[in-house]
């Protein structure tokens, strides 16, 4: 009899504990090659002296950003920004539905008084009514035991949202840290193109004064005068131009740092000068599945939605609760705690779906169809990732040739403007001569800025497509995803742990 009882004692657990309709979740082959693109734009970089072999990951933001200009910016959005902000506060909301779909699994207990009173009349006659009274006091507690395991999807999947806006936050930061380093990086180039113009403009104007001189004199010919003054001109229209870029640069930065930039920054470093890492190894293409927190997301997406299939299996099934209630009732409000007032009741309910006009089929269905798609997402955001490190794999291997014959070629410009003003003083040549060959200079030298500009984001964007940007510092353990910053949460209550 003994064993009989701990048999069935064993066989009540195991129903409480309910079964999992969902399918059994197998993550999807990633729609890409199993290495990187290989070939003559894919050559890897020069290892110098003080190179790292580290993945990107393991790379702290302040290492592969040396410039204390740079990490000042990078150190107040992480405080200040808004984006960064909202996604801090989104994972505390998601966590917080979690823990509501959590308590369903759990039994509700509450407390209750009541009291009524009514009255019923003898023979007709209000006069001759009798009132009678009731009170009661107790607690009753309710539970549905999730034998089909309803609950418990939809609580997985509550908890796999979860996990997705925590990686989703980690992805709202790596984004953060290069977006502060490239839009800083572009200020940079704007504040060096300004130089250009401005050496441009005032070799142009004194060239101007030198013709009208000459023209006033009758030694040269108006179409000289007007020649040298096109290139004033168009000096200054660029400079007028480039000083608006420069100044929406900046207000650009301001949006991303959060704040007006402070006065007391360190002086910035030259864009030709920048020492950002270029060596960092690409790894496989396996290895973006755990170190991009966007394919990590997508696949907590994913998850949720095959947990998702399971609640939508189990509505197929019987719901079974327990409700309950212990306490005291009396016709007195004195007797309610008196000896033999105790009351108690417990109502056992099974609700059987029979006809719902297909509507259990129909949430089955999108279940199942909303799967498909986080698995063409998850797959999306595969092919992405490998995209995005095929394009900064190229552009590493091409920059460093590009930018070396651009200097080539802006030192050639300077040298046939040079040539072209002997040969005009000389009165062996025309001063269009000299006027194409300060255009093209110039031109040369703004391309010599943007090229420096687009190596240098390159590198910054192949370093954030490869899940770097999430530690500070080389050698820093790594924060769990729904973990920021102590920078970042400032202001904000930190998150309830599960």
């Amino acid at each position: 009899m003994k064993l009989y009882r701990c048999a069935a004692g064993a066989v009540l657990m195991t129903l409480a504990a309910g079964c999992s309709l969902q399918p059994v979740y197998q993550r999807p082959a990633a729609p890409v090659a199993t290495v990187f693109p290989a070939g003559e734009a894919y050559k890897a970089p020069s290892v110098g002296a003080g190179s790292t072999m580290l993945p990107a990951a393991d790379i702290g933001w302040r290492n592969f950003l040396p410039d204390s200009r740079l990490q000042r910016l990078v150190e107040l959005a992480l405080v200040n920004n808004r984006d960064l902000r909202v996604a801090v506060l989104n994972v505390e909301k998601v966590q917080a539905q979690y823990r509501i779909e959590r308590a369903a699994l759990y039994p509700q207990v509450s407390a209750g008084a009541s009291a009524s009173t009514k009255s019923a009349s003898r023979g007709g006659s209000t006069g001759n009514a009798n009132a009678s009274s009731n009170y009661s006091a107790g607690l009753s507690a309710s539970w549905e035991i999730d034998f089909f395991g309803r609950l418990r999807s939809l609580t997985d999947a509550a908890l796999e949202q979860y996990l997705a806006s925590a990686h989703a936050r980690q992805a709202a930061e790596i984004l953060l840290v290069s977006q502060i380093a490239d839009q800083y990086l572009t200020t940079l180039a704007y504040d060096e193109q300004l130089a250009v113009t401005q050496s441009t403009l005032t070799t142009a104007q004194a060239a101007y004064e030198i013709v009208k001189l000459q023209f006033d004199t009758g030694t040269a010919s108006e179409l000289d005068l007007r020649l040298s003054q096109t290139t004033v001109e168009q000096a200054q229209a660029n400079y007028a131009a480039q000083i608006r870029l420069r100044a929406q640069a900046e207000n650009a930065l301001v949006l991303l740092v959060g704040e007006p930039l402070p006065l007391d920054l360190p002086p910035p470093v030259r864009l030709g000068a920048q020492p950002i890492l270029a060596d960092i190894p690409a790894g496989l293409p396996s290895d973006l599945l755990e170190r991009r927190p966007d394919i990590l997301e997508a696949e907590a997406v994913l998850r949720s939605e095959n947990a998702d299939i399971g609640a939508a299996r189990a509505a197929f099934f019987p719901r079974i609760s327990l409700t309950g209630a212990l306490g005291t009732a009396s016709a007195t409000l004195g007797g309610l705690f008196a000896a033999g007032s105790s009351a108690w009741s417990f109502v056992p309910s099974l609700v059987m779906p029979i006809f719902t006009a297909g509507a259990n089929q129909a949430n089955l269905d999108v279940a199942t169809v909303q799967k498909d798609i986080g698995i063409a997402q998850y797959e999306k955001a595969v092919q992405t990732a490998f995209r995005e490190v095929s394009d900064g794999l190229a552009a590493r291997g091409t920059y460093d040739d590009q930018l070396a014959a651009q200097q080539r070629y802006t030192d050639a410009q300077q040298r046939r403007l040079e040539l072209a003003n002997m040969l005009y003083a000389s009165g062996t040549d025309s001063y269009l001569s000299v006027l194409t060959a300060q255009t093209d200079l110039y031109n040369a030298q703004l391309a010599l800025v943007t090229t420096r500009l687009n190596r240098l984001t390159s590198l910054v964007d192949l370093y954030r497509s490869l899940g770097g940007g999430w530690i500070q510092r080389t050698g820093d353990e790594p924060r769990p995803a729904d973990t920021a910053t102590a920078s970042a949460t400032a202001g904000s209550p930190s998150p309830t742990v599960l």
